[in-house]
């Protein structure tokens, strides 16, 4: 059984995107196509893969409402 970190999730919950077509939206928010595109293309070294990933996981899972509290 995976115990999820609530530290890393609430750092998900408020990170942006720091490039591109959606420089300051917040990684939950990204349109899930862009995210799977990502996924097809590999994602970025690091901690923005990382999180990208858990993204891609979220969105293709159907658990975003998991993120429902965390919008503002």
């Amino acid at each position: 059984m995976i115990i999820p970190d609530p530290e890393s999730f609430l750092q998900l919950a408020r990170a942006e995107m720091p490039f591109g077509k959606y420089k300051g939206y917040l990684l939950i928010d990204l349109p899930e196509p862009y995210v799977v595109w990502f996924a097809g293309r590999g994602f970025p070294e690091g901690k923005l893969g990382e999180m990208l990933r858990a993204v891609y996981e979220i969105k293709v899972n159907g658990l975003e409402y998991l993120f429902d509290p965390y919008r503002e």
